[in-house]
């Protein structure tokens, strides 16, 4: 009886499809290790299908959703998602991109936002707890 023959690298394939193109945008023999250039691709939600075929014919396929944001950050203050708003709404709109990578600019690279109450809380605790020592350390006792 014949032995079988071992499937060769040439028949085994890893195909990546990017989000629901019906034609793979590259196709390799395993094992892959390539760099996966995000730069071509719109801002938000895609997916990365990966297909494996097997020397006998066999499938396996891989999804992997993920978020590209190579756009510049943007970060919107004083509403947020599903608010209901009337009347005069302020906003404050920051956006700030990487297209400088020769200088850092510090005037306004920061979004701004208010102080967090727990730092608030910490403060008060604190200066509370200083203020209970400074007055028991110069009581005078009396006899």
């Amino acid at each position: 009886m014949p032995t079988p023959a071992l499937p060769t690298e040439a028949e085994q394939q890893v195909l990546l499809f990017l989000d629901d193109a019906p034609e793979p945008f590259a196709r390799y023999a395993p094992p892959v290790r390539l760099d996966f250039d995000t730069t071509r691709l719109v801002d938000g939600p895609h997916e990365l299908r990966v297909v494996a075929r097997s020397s006998n014919g066999q499938e396996g396929v891989q999804r992997i959703p993920f978020v590209v944001r190579n756009g510049p950050a943007i970060t919107v203050l004083g509403l947020s998602p599903d608010d209901i708003v009337s009347d005069v709404l302020p906003l404050t709109v920051t956006a700030y991109g990487s297209e400088r990578t020769d200088s850092f600019v510090i005037t306004a690279s920061e979004t701004p936002q208010g102080v967090p109450a727990w730092v608030w809380a910490g403060i008060v605790v604190f200066v509370s707890w200083g203020a209970y020592y400074l007055f028991t350390a110069l009581s005078i006792p009396t006899t």
